[in-house]
């Protein structure tokens, strides 16, 4: 709908990552631009709760370098959530509240950063208040570290989280492999049905110093071949062997293979993964007798800023900024994506618009002939897509030695 005038309101969800907070920083800033058009600029407190609960923060009573501050700044710092949207037939009630805060605060421009459940919220909420009359433009702001969001290149928070991985594992390999005794050291990396980041791995072995075996939930994992791949590799390089698998890797059935020892669930169903490199560590200790040392990365891969690529910081912020461009330009019910154009030899990539719906509840995985070495190795073909996206190195300013990350007043709005 073009035309609107109104306030604005953002909010973040899901998963946070090392540029989440750069996108918050492109939708404010250049809502700022627009005060013809745009006569307030709210933030969700914890993304749809906070609407929900009537918790909006004041964002006209940040100072402009804090907001500036948000771009090298990790994590959700409006606050994060998971928060499933039943469908409206099933139950209407979330639906009428956020209604009554959108017409309260005059809101009619929203957006929404997140996954693939966040945008299938987005796309929810914008088909009910199409259908209530209530004029409003909603877009949809992806962000991931799995870089597993339907119609989109690549996702905002991939490429750090990938260079956190990549990173990380050389100057494990460098530390693992020092003594002359043997070693089998399994990293768990995060990544429940897309093996993206876990695939990073591989620019690591792209500079020689990466895994021996990488294990993605795209090929079936089956425990035997797992530990006659080591054996194998421990056979060849003095008991020493270096593997990098997803937490989401499954059996032939389909079974997670963290989740026979999962205990429970988030709001969205999903099984609550993590630490299968224990248990592999444990089956591998038991059947080669060999020293083995388990690594979770966990949530330091995703919030490790330090490590933040330039291109991913850059991009991040500007989708934040294209969203808004796109709201007040009158799109609505749609999702800002990465284009990038593979024709040309450097690397160059562009902000364009898809529907919602096409990223909603939609994965995206790695392409099965880039996964090499049966099942346990990536292709030229993930380099040079992954490469691209990890140049550059972009960090908070340094106070007293450490990182001066962005410190928000958090000005809840009074009606």
């Amino acid at each position: 709908m073009k035309g609107l005038k109104g306030a604005l309101l953002f909010g973040q969800s899901g998963g946070p990552t090392s540029v989440i907070n750069s996108s918050a920083a492109g939708v404010f800033l250049e809502a700022f631009k627009h005060q013809n058009i745009i006569t307030k600029v709210y933030g969700a407190a914890h993304g749809i709760k906070g609407i929900l609960d009537e918790k909006l923060y004041d964002m006209g009573q940040e100072d402009k370098k804090e907001l500036e501050l948000m771009k090298n700044t990790p994590s959700s710092l409006l606050g994060s959530v998971r928060y499933k949207l039943k469908k409206y037939d099933d139950d209407p009630v979330d639906y009428n509240r956020i209604l009554e805060v959108f017409k309260k605060y005059n809101i009619r421009f929203f957006f929404y950063n997140g996954g693939n459940d966040s945008m299938d919220t987005c796309n929810k909420i914008s088909k009910f208040l199409a259908k209530s009359g209530y004029e409003c433009n909603i877009i949809g702001v992806p962000k991931t570290i799995d870089n597993d969001l339907n119609g989109t290149d690549h996702c905002p928070g991939y490429g750090s989280a990938a260079k956190y991985v990549a990173t990380t594992l050389m100057e494990l390999n460098l530390d693992a492999t020092v003594y002359n005794t043997g070693l089998i050291t399994v990293v768990e990396v995060m990544g429940r049905n897309a093996g993206w980041l876990t695939a990073a791995a591989a620019l690591a072995g792209y500079k020689g110093l990466g895994a021996d075996l990488i294990y993605l939930p795209e090929t079936p994992f089956d425990i035997d071949k797992f530990v006659s791949d080591v054996k194998g590799v421990c056979e060849n390089k003095n008991n020493k062997c270096i593997v990098v698998l997803s937490e989401g890797i499954k059996n032939k059935d389909g079974k997670y293979i963290g989740e026979f020892m999962a205990s429970s669930t988030d709001l969205f169903g999903h099984a609550q993964l993590g630490g299968v490199c224990y248990t592999l560590a444990n089956i591998l200790k038991e059947r080669l007798g060999v020293k083995v040392r388990p690594i979770e990365f966990s949530l330091l891969q995703r919030c490790g800023a330090h490590l933040a690529s330039k291109v991913d910081v850059e991009e991040a912020y500007k989708v934040g900024e294209a969203a808004v461009q796109a709201a007040i330009e009158g799109e609505t019910d749609k999702m800002v994506i990465l284009d990038r154009d593979y024709s040309k030899k450097e690397y160059t990539c562009v902000t364009k618009l898809i529907d919602v719906a096409i990223a909603a509840n939609a994965e995206k995985t790695i392409p099965k002939n880039w996964i090499t070495n049966n099942g346990t190795g990536l292709s030229k073909d993930f380099i040079d897509y992954a490469l691209p996206l990890i140049q550059g190195d972009c960090k908070a300013p340094l106070e007293d030695g450490l990182p001066r990350f962005a410190r928000l007043k958090k000005v809840l709005v009074n009606k």
